[in-house]
Formats: C-alpha cells, sequence, structure tokens
C-alpha cells in the first residue's frame, strides 16, 4: 500500500498538483530540489527537538535538575517537535516560502531563567502564558500592518547589514557547535585544541562539504551532514573518550528507534496567574520585551534569507511578507499554548535556501519531518552539532557577501550597518544588532539635523529599542525584574 502511494504521489497529475500549488516552474525549481532543501533545513535545526527541552528541564544544571521546575522532558520533546512541524507545513502551505519554525532560542532561556526563576518564581503554565501573551499581541500588530510598516520604513544599507550580521552569526553558531571557537579564560573567545574527537570531525565534515560545494554538488549541505555524522559515529566506535561538542547530539545509534509523544502538556499555556503572582506592571513588561524581541528577530531573519535569495525588491521589500508575518506571530502564541515556549521563523532555513530550496513544498517537507520526529526522537538525537557546523559555516559565507552593497564610508549608514553586522554574533541575539543599528542611525540623523531623513516609524522603533535596552534600569525602579534576551 506504501509502495502504491509513493507512486500514486510521483505521478505527472500529483507533480502537476505541486507545480500549480507551489508555482515551482515560477520560482525556478523543481519537486526534486524543494525536498532536498526541506530535509537539509530539518538536519541542521533538527537539534532543537532536544535541545529546547534542555533548556526548559534545567538538564546539566545540577543545582535545578530533578527538582520539577519544568514542564517535563518528554513532554516538551514532543510538543517542540508538534509545533514545529504544525508551523513550518502553515508556512509552506499559506506564504509558500521555505521558512522553517521551531521553538526560539534565547526566549526559551527568557522563559527557564528569567520568569520561572524569576523574584518571584513563576510556575513554568504561567510563563507559558505570558508567551501566549505576547504571540497575541504581536499577531494583532502584524493584522493591523504595523510590523510590515516598519520593515518598509527600514533604510536598504540597514537591511542588507542585517543579512550579514545574520550571516556572521551563522558562521560563529557553527563553529561554537562544532566546539572550534570556546569561551577564553584571558579572551573573550578562543581557539579550541584540535586534537579533540568533535572537532576532528568538524574539519573532516568542512572538507566534505566544500568539497561537495566547489563541485557544484546540488545536495552539497545534505550530503555533508550525513557524511559527518558517520564519520562522527565511526570515531565515537574507535575512540573511546569521544564526547559530542554540545547537547545534543550522541554520535551513536539508539537502543530503541521509536517512542511514543507525550502529549501531556497540550494547551498548559492557558495560565494567567502571572498577573497575580508577579504583579501587573512585571506581567506587562515581561510581554512588551519578549515581543520586541521576537518582533525584530523574524524581521531580521526574513530580510536575510530574502536578500540571499533575490526575494527583495529595489526597495528592500519582500513580497509576500504579510502572510510570513502572521504565521511566524501565530507561531509565537501556538508555542506558549502548548508549553513550547515561543516558536519563531529560524535563521537556519539559510541552509535550505543555499540548497535551491525557493517555495513552501520545501517548508513542508520539513514540517512533516518535524511531525515524523515525534515518533523516532531517538534517531534523530543520532545527529552530532559538529556535523551540522560546516553547512552553517558555508551558509553564513554565502550570506556574508551583501556586505559588498554597503557603503561603509558613508558615516550615516555605514556605522550603523557596522554595528548591526558585529554586535548580532558578538552578543548572540539579532535584536540587539538591529536595535543597536536603528538607534545609532537616528541618533547620527538627529546630529546632523536631517530630522526629514528618518522615516517617523524609525523614530518609533528607536524609541522602543532605547527602552528595550535600558529595561534592567527601570525595572529595578519599579521593583520588577528585567527579562531581556
Amino acid at each position: 500500500m506504501a509502495a502504491r502511494a509513493a507512486r500514486r504521489a510521483n505521478t505527472p497529475e500529483a507533480m502537476a498538483i505541486l507545480e500549480r500549488f507551489f508555482k515551482l516552474r515560477e520560482n525556478s525549481t523543481t519537486v526534486s530540489t524543494e525536498v532536498i532543501g526541506g530535509i537539509t533545513t530539518f538536519f541542521v535545526m533538527a537539534y532543537i527537538i532536544a535541545l529546547n527541552p534542555i533548556i526548559l528541564n534545567y538538564v546539566g544544571n545540577t543545582a535545578l535538575q530533578g527538582k520539577s521546575l519544568g514542564p517535563g522532558f518528554a513532554p516538551t520533546v514532543a510538543m517542540t517537535a508538534l509545533c514545529a512541524g504544525v508551523l513550518t507545513i502553515a508556512m509552506g502551505l499559506y506564504a509558500n516560502r521555505p521558512f522553517a519554525m521551531a521553538a526560539g532560542l534565547g526566549l526559551n532561556a527568557v522563559v527557564a531563567y528569567q520568569l520561572v526563576l524569576g523574584t518571584p518564581p513563576l510556575p513554568w503554565q504561567a510563563a507559558m502564558g505570558i508567551i501566549l501573551m505576547e504571540g497575541i499581541v504581536i499577531t494583532a500588530l502584524v493584522l493591523t500592518g504595523l510590523r510590515e510598516a516598519i520593515l518598509n520604513a527600514i533604510p536598504m544599507p540597514l537591511k542588507q547589514a542585517i543579512g550579514v550580521g545574520i550571516g556572521l552569526f551563522i558562521l560563529l553558531i557553527g563553529l561554537v557547535n562544532a566546539g572550534f571557537v570556546t569561551r577564553g579564560t584571558g579572551t573573550v573567545v578562543t581557539l579550541s585544541p584540535l586534537n579533540t574527537g568533535p572537532i576532528l570531525t568538524f574539519v573532516i565534515g568542512l572538507i566534505i562539504t566544500l568539497a561537495l560545494f566547489a563541485r557544484g554538488v546540488r545536495a552539497a549541505l545534505l550530503l555533508g551532514i550525513i557524511g559527518t555524522t558517520i564519520v562522527a559515529g565511526l570515531l565515537h566506535a574507535v575512540v573511546s573518550t569521544y564526547v559530542p561538542s554540545t547537547a545534543p547530539g550522541t554520535a551513536v545509534l539508539p537502543a530503541s528507534w521509536f517512542e511514543m509523544p507525550n502529549l501531556a502538556n497540550a494547551f498548559s499555556g492557558l495560565n494567567f496567574s502571572a498577573f497575580a503572582t508577579i504583579g501587573v506592571l512585571a506581567t506587562l513588561l515581561a510581554v512588551f520585551t519578549i515581543m520586541l524581541s521576537d518582533f525584530f528577530d523574524t524581521m531580521g531573519t526574513v530580510i536575510g534569507i530574502g536578500g540571499q535569495a533575490g526575494w527583495l525588491d529595489n526597495k528592500g521589500r519582500l513580497p509576500g511578507i504579510r502572510k510570513i508575518l502572521i504565521v511566524d506571530s501565530i507561531g509565537a502564541a501556538f508555542g506558549g499554548l502548548m508549553g513550547a515556549s515561543s516558536n519563531t521563523t529560524y535563521i537556519e532555513s539559510a541552509a535550505g535556501v543555499s540548497s535551491g530550496a525557493r517555495t513552501g513544498l520545501a517548508s513542508v517537507v520539513t514540517g512533516i519531518l518535524f511531525l515524523a520526529a515525534m515518533f523516532i526522537a531517538p534517531v534523530v538525537a543520532v545527529i552530532p552539532p559538529e556535523a551540522t557546523a560546516p553547512a552553517l559555516v558555508i551558509v553564513g559565507f554565502l550570506m556574508a557577501g551583501i556586505a559588498s552593497k554597503i557603503d561603509f564610508t558613508d558615516l550615516e549608514l555605514g556605522l550603523p550597518a557596522l554595528l548591526t553586522i558585529v554586535i548580532m554574533p558578538f552578543t548572540y541575539s539579532i535584536t540587539n544588532g538591529i536595535g543597536a543599528g536603528f538607534v545609532t542611525y537616528v541618533f547620527i540623523k538627529l546630529a546632523r539635523g536631517k530630522v526629514n531623513e528618518v522615516h517617523p516609524l524609525m523614530w518609533g522603533v528607536a524609541i522602543a529599542f532605547l527602552l528595550y535596552f535600558a529595561q534592567n534600569v527601570y525595572a529595578g525602579l519599579f521593583g520588577v525584574g528585567g527579562y531581556r534576551e
């Protein structure tokens, strides 16, 4: 029966349906290219299925692990995969763009360490309720058109800088995930010793992936991930001291390939006790700061990947952006509702785009794999971070090329662009980079008496970012906690 279904899906009629619905020919792509892109994106971001539960349940934190502060590991695994699958498929079907969604890193840490462990502490269900409220607010902003209007008000060089900054951010994530770059003792970061199994795996994987990419192999990134995972498995079998660079990812075949998903946390975010526990002001402050981070993280991701794929028009606008933002905003609310934390558009989607993905068919493929991962989570956990790191390094290189279009000799745009680019990777935050660039741009225009050249919305955004950066100051004045990513 499965074989017959597969044959039917490959019939000319089925292919014609996919062509019409996803406009494959119009986007100069094919079904096979989209499938490869979708699989590549999934492999690059599958780590979130295990990493999100690790963060939300304090795994590895000996002082907190086992105190039942979080939503539970198994239920979080299931909800993480479920939310990512449903929302990524929705992105593909509704927006027809190859963007994948999953629980946002940074935002889940805010939930675990600043809301649940705040003063006073919140039950994790109440923290998810705050995420749900934030998602509802940001969805309302999209429906009113404000989010798209702000996007269109950004000067083109700053949009290009966002893409470059995200590229460097992706590249740094790859190097850190591989253990190639680590925290230094006398310096902020340093090069790790190159004699460990994970770093050797990364170097071999980078050589394999670069060779495939240089030869123009269409599935270079996907084949690189698979090949590097095999290398990691072989090294793990030979070197008894081999330990993957960072959790998750074991490089060892699991004892059991299947497990039934635990759906106990579904709808756990319908909890608004935060108003009574920490007060109305603190709750609203948390909603505002998390919303601002969510708001601009996605904006930066969409602009960066859109520029990489050549989708932006001559004013730096992305056609169909409204549909993308609607799904992304609903994702924030849905993630909170289901106890998985806010779901957002992933910068790792750039890996699929670099593999040729151009339509929502790739997202549907990625989403289906996430749903399947609910049942085969042990298999997904085999892929170590050093196996996906080479793909991230190459994607970062491709996105950084946009820097050639920026005039860095122009103080008014060059300096804000530079700050946008460097602060993203240096602070591990897209939002911080965007905020630094926007505030600097408005300030220089003001200092030069060119107030009329600044779009009114940019003034509002700059003020919002000043409040965002200074939140710990006024939060302390009012006796509430700060919640910046």
